[in-house]
């Protein structure tokens, strides 16, 4: 079973590709990033300008002045639900493009959904599983986030805004950037690790984490290579959509650092971002369950 788990069988990643082949000339590709970033930056604007005309003065004063920290919800819910402008970028440069269905960058929808559903019930199992095991069970440093009403009231819209999120830069790294570039080189050091690579720098925060900015970028990176795993021996982005999701969940509902995106956190880290000594101690434990993670994972996919 082990040697099944561990294999690195892409036969399926040929077919996910297969869409792209067409049209996979690189001057494509940057052509439809530099799209995408101006799409992005252009319309994320306009989101301002219709909360201003749909909400009262005070609401809309709140609401930006915490964006910044976004410490609380409805400002993270905000942010979360504006990566659906990446959504809505990618699909038009693929249409217009590359002259293909923006649900090829899924690839089956069928399948996708199949093996995210096992995906994410074998994470959830496993995230139960964690949460009774030190260092989180018990834990005195643990700290009261939204009380329990509030945060199960706010539990749908939040789990709605983190699927747009997720999905939305999965999309963009492991579809899109990873469909174009193994459509265009055979190896995977290219179409695995350079959009791991580009989604590791999107994580560089050095305001937030301080002299931990680059562990956290290789932090990212590693998740990105092990995503763009999942999505070579799937087939789909249903298995990547799902360990984001699940790990999202995790990190921005559950238990959350204190500050910083922590407005629909359940429970809170005794410190928070910017602590650099507690953060540096932290990521080996996170940097554990991931890799555990992607094993229960692809686990799943044994099915």
């Amino acid at each position: 079973m082990l040697k099944t788990i561990f294999a690195f069988d892409y036969t399926a990643h040929a077919r996910f590709v297969a869409p792209a082949r067409d049209t996979a000339e690189v001057w494509r590709l940057v052509l439809g990033l530099v799209f995408a970033i101006g799409f992005v930056w252009t319309c994320a604007p306009l989101i301002w300008q219709i909360l201003y005309l749909v909400l009262s003065d005070e609401s809309y004063r709140v609401l930006y002045d915490d964006f910044e920290t976004m410490l609380l919800p409805q400002s993270l819910l905000l942010m979360l639900s504006s990566f659906g402008l990446i959504w809505l970028g990618i699909a038009v440069i693929t249409v217009m493009l590359h002259r293909r269905r923006p649900e090829t960058l899924i690839g089956s929808p069928t399948i996708a959904w199949m093996q995210a559903k096992f995906v994410v019930v074998a994470l959830l199992l496993l995230m139960a599983a964690l949460l009774v095991l030190p260092p989180y069970r018990y834990n005195p440093l643990l700290q009261d986030g939204l009380p329990l009403g509030r945060w199960l009231a706010l539990l749908a819209p939040a789990l709605i805004a983190l699927f747009i999120q997720t999905s939305a830069e999965e999309v963009l790294f492991r579809g899109y950037i990873q469909q174009q570039l193994a459509a265009r080189f055979a190896s995977p050091l290219v179409w695995l690790l350079v959009p791991s690579a580009l989604f590791g720098l999107a994580h560089y925060a050095p305001q937030t984490y301080g002299s931990n900015a680059w562990l956290v970028v290789i932090w990212a990176g590693l998740f990105g290579v092990l995503a763009a795993d999942l999505t070579a021996r799937s087939g789909t982005l249903g298995p990547a959509i799902a360990l984001h999701f699940v790990t999202n969940i995790s990190a921005l509902l559950l238990i959350a650092p204190q500050g910083e995106m922590s407005g629909l956190a359940l429970y809170k880290y005794g410190f928070s971002a910017a602590d650099e000594a507690a953060v540096r101690a932290y990521l080996p434990v996170d940097f554990a369950v991931m890799l555990i993670s992607w094993l229960a994972a692809r686990l799943a996919l044994r099915r």
